[in-house]
């Protein structure tokens, strides 16, 4: 398990590294839908479920951390993810952003499909 996540935190730290144009560049090729799939699996296969609901969580929770590690979510950003069960919460929350609108929203990048998601549904309480 330890060496599978190497890659996958090599990666993240490019990723926050790599100036906006850059990164944006980088997320484009994984859209909304791709990380629908394992997202939405995770609840309807009982024998991968598990597998696809890691790798849909694991996106969302190194998507969060190098947000909060860039300053761009917490108050002064105004968003505030919820601090417990954080990767299912926004899992969650990210399905039904997607499924509201899924013709316009489908072929968008995924990690524009989290901050919208994040920004519509954790806004930080007065």
């Amino acid at each position: 398990m330890r060496a599978s996540l190497i890659p996958f935190f090599g990666a993240l730290a490019l990723l926050v590294s790599m100036p906006a144009a850059s990164a944006a560049t980088i997320s484009a090729g994984y859209s909304a839908t791709e990380l629908m799939s394992p997202c939405q699996e995770a609840d309807n296969d009982a024998r991968w479920g598990e597998a696809a609901e890691t790798e849909c969580e694991q996106y969302i929770l190194g998507f969060v951390h190098a947000l909060e590690i860039s300053g761009e979510i917490g108050k002064d950003a105004g968003i505030c993810p919820p601090l417990q069960n954080t990767a299912d919460e926004v899992r969650w929350a990210f399905m039904r952003w997607v499924h509201a609108s899924f013709t316009e929203r489908k072929a968008i990048s995924a990690a524009d499909a989290l901050m919208a998601t994040l920004k519509e549904s954790f806004p930080c309480k007065p």
